[in-house]
C-alpha cells in the first residue's frame, strides 16, 4: 500500500517522533509505514487519518 504520510507530516513540520507521540506508537512504526514496509491496522489507519483531518483514502492508496 502506498501512502503520503511523510509528505503530510513534513507539511506540518512534524518530526517522525512528533507523529509517533501523537499516534501513541513508536518512531520505528512511523518509519516503517512511511517507507511502505508496514501497513497499519485499520484502527491505526483511522487514527492517522483523524490526526491529519482527512479520510484514510486521502493518505493510503493501493499499489
Amino acid at each position: 500500500m502506498k501512502n503520503d504520510l511523510a509528505g503530510r507530516r513534513a507539511a506540518r513540520d512534524w518530526t517522525q517522533a512528533d507523529l509517533a507521540a501523537a499516534l501513541g506508537v513508536s518512531r520505528q512504526t512511523v518509519i516503517s509505514i512511511e517507507r511502505g514496509r508496514f501497513d497499519p491496522s485499520l484502527p491505526l489507519a483511522f487514527l492517522i487519518a483523524q490526526t491529519f483531518d482527512c479520510a484514510i483514502e486521502d493518505i493510503f492508496t493501493p499499489d
